[in-house]
């Protein structure tokens, strides 16, 4: 199963993941386990980048711990280069991107928390979900419950 994270999931993921209850958390340490691919492009990652550089998450993220999530994305993820363009699908230009990002992924699932990507319910074959719900995908994809 191959799933893109979009910038929100990560980042939310990244301060999580010392945190038990937090789904986004889950959803990284079930990819670090390798429960699913993970594909990403250089626009998602340059927009947590960015996200996890102010102040509310500058607080709780200490750059090294920004650093070392970065270095395991690059390491461990596809990374994708979005050569289909896409416009006007999304409401906001930079979400085109990354539906563009999860169709040359050949990805199964788009991983939002942006409801009005979700509204979208699919794009090009992509399931485009909510972070509770691709949790609950992956749990019952092994018979694990939630």
């Amino acid at each position: 199963m191959r799933a893109v994270l979009d910038a929100n999931v990560l980042v939310s993921g990244i301060v999580g993941l010392p945190r038990g209850n937090s789904v986004p958390g889950e959803i990284l340490r079930r990819w670090y386990t390798d429960w699913f691919e993970l594909a990403l492009s250089t626009p998602i990652l340059s927009e947590a980048i960015r996200t996890l550089t102010k102040s509310y998450f500058s607080q709780r993220v200490a750059p090294v711990e920004r650093q070392r999530a970065l270095t395991v994305f690059l390491r461990r993820a596809t990374i994708v280069v979005p050569t289909v363009a896409v416009r006007g699908v999304a409401t906001h230009p930079e979400d085109d991107l990354v539906l563009s990002t999860a169709f040359c992924a050949g990805a199964d699932y788009l991983v939002t928390g942006d409801k009005q990507l979700q509204a979208l319910g699919n794009f090009q074959g992509v399931a485009i979900v909510s972070p509770r719900d691709f949790l609950d995908l992956l749990n019952a994809s092994l018979g694990t419950p939630g």
